[in-house]
């Protein structure tokens, strides 16, 4: 099997040896080179696999390689997400023998084959939830979030909470999020889950560029996951980014400008933050933000925003038009 190196937003080096530590353990042969990666095998056997690191992409390869291989595998250390636990039930549903997702071990006994013709629905996007969440402190709104899991946006309940938002849980997928007062500052640092989430870090930046007093960010994941602090600026934000801290001053009030998209969750970002500001503000690149949210400014219009997307005649000057 050949495949192309991992693509993605430019958000610093992507490795990918954890994977290719997995394939190999198990039994493949994994070459890297001109581009593209390689891995044959005769045979996969179970065994033990050790991540290095937590990760997400990592943990479910080898889910899925394990799930066919030959005897028992166990991964330590793997990622907890909400999505590897969903992997793990899709596959279990399809007749696979995986156990512990969502915990520190994880371990597969392999079948010999899987079954199709099964109905599954996948888990929320909590990340989706979390920036409507954002959105409505940000805009000093009020929202009902419906069809999401609110057991997996807890770290984002609470440090809502704790810039003074309020955050009720209807029952098990609504959840009331509303705020009528400026946040008080906060210090973040985003970790892997059941911590704050990176995908959630920009547009919790946006919420703290109005905070009272000087707030704090820490990036543990990615390490050039602010580069949507300079277009933030453009809008009359206070920021200083240097590595993976930023201090985000906290000022009255955000003003209109044109900003550009860097990734997919700056551009949510963006559009939070051009729905909050005085005047128009204009966010270009949208295929970022189209990867991550299906039909974004439909949703925000539902909620009452004043958003509409301009297609010219130049594909590359996409936008989204915001004012209030």
């Amino acid at each position: 099997m050949q495949v192309g190196m991992p693509g993605g937003c430019k958000l610093g080096a992507r490795p990918i040896d954890q994977h290719i530590k997995g394939f190999e353990a198990l039994g493949a042969h994994v070459e890297v080179g001109q581009g593209n990666i390689t891995a044959t095998c005769q045979k996969l056997v179970g065994t033990n696999i050790y991540m290095d690191i937590v990760s997400v992409g990592a943990t479910i390869n080898v889910m899925l390689a394990a799930v066919l291989a030959e005897g028992t595998t166990i991964i330590d250390n793997p990622a907890k997400e909400p999505h590897i636990v969903d992997v793990a039930n899709f596959l279990n549903a399809m007749g696979a023998d995986v156990r512990g997702a969502g915990t520190d071990v994880i371990k597969i006994n392999g079948v010999d084959k899987l079954e199709g013709n099964v109905t599954y629905a996948v888990v929320p996007d909590q990340i989706e939830a979390g920036t409507f969440m954002m959105a409505a402190v940000a805009s000093k709104g009020d929202l009902i979030i419906r069809n999401c899991t609110t057991k997996h946006l807890e770290c984002i309940s609470a440090k809502l909470v704790e810039i003074g938002a309020h955050v009720e849980e209807l029952d098990g997928d609504t959840i009331h999020v509303w705020c009528d007062t400026r946040p008080t500052k906060a210090n973040i640092k985003t970790l892997p889950y059941p911590g704050f989430p990176t995908d959630l870090q920009p547009q919790m930046g946006v919420v703290l560029t109005t905070a009272l007093g000087t707030s704090i960010i820490n990036e543990s994941i990615w390490e050039s996951r602010f580069q949507y602090t300079d277009e933030l600026n453009k809008m009359g934000a206070k920021i200083t980014a240097q590595g993976k801290t930023a201090i985000f001053e906290g000022v009255d009030s955000l003003y209109g400008a044109p900003v550009y998209a860097t990734d997919l969750r700056a551009g949510a970002a963006l559009i939070i933050a051009g729905i909050c500001a005085d005047g128009v503000t204009e966010v270009y690149n949208l295929e970022h933000i189209d990867r991550g949210y299906e039909n974004i400014e439909e949703k925000f219009r539902s909620i009452g925003a004043n958003i509409k997307r301009i297609t010219e005649e130049d594909p590359s000057r996409n936008l989204v038009e915001m004012s209030e």
